[in-house]
């Protein structure tokens, strides 16, 4: 493992919120009190059913998730998380080495699959992993905008663009800026 600023991934992970879902208490109570020192909120759930529930109240930046679970497993919610939110970061968490769930975990589409027990060196490992993830998301999306202007002030916006040469949009832009 390189060397990690544990200050600066803090910084990071504490602008972020995640869900962990576990059925073992003692397991579930040990990843949400290691989990409280990074992230700003965590919730937590015992099964998939409610954490469903909690997912649609929370929507998390980060959904931890134990694969074998009763009633709705790891694979189902995750599946049923997807449908919500293709773009949601899920990351199974899970002592299972069964090969025909973890398959089935890669085809629903979770981000990472952490084998337990975690220690201290898999859970940094795993936060860098998550701040890399969000922060190429954050990259890909752009934010577009829409402006509809009278048509005068348009003609006024279409001159002053000709005359910097430079777009329509950079004379709003730069509007904006002093406005704001």
């Amino acid at each position: 493992m390189q060397n990690v600023d544990l200050v600066q991934l803090t910084a990071q992970t504490k602008k972020l919120s995640a869900m962990i879902v576990e059925d073992e208490k003692v397991a579930n109570e040990l990843l949400s009190s290691t989990f409280k020192n990074f992230f700003s909120d965590v919730g937590s759930c015992f099964n998939g059913v409610d954490a469903l529930e909690m997912y649609n109240k929370m929507k998390p930046d980060v959904v931890f998730v134990d694969i074998i679970m009763a009633g709705m497993d790891g694979i189902e919610l995750s599946r049923q998380i997807r449908a919500i939110n293709p773009n949601q970061i899920i990351i199974v968490i899970s002592a299972s080495n069964d090969i025909e769930k973890i398959s089935e975990s890669i085809e629903v589409g979770v981000n990472s699959f952490i084998q337990k027990p975690i220690d201290t060196k898999k859970i940094i490992e795993l936060l860098v992993s998550v701040t890399a993830m969000i922060t190429k998301k954050k990259k890909i999306e752009t934010k577009t905008f829409s402006i509809s202007l009278p048509l005068d002030l348009y003609e006024t916006v279409n001159e002053g663009a000709k005359a910097e040469s430079i777009s329509k949009n950079a004379i709003i832009i730069r509007a904006l800026r002093d406005f704001f």
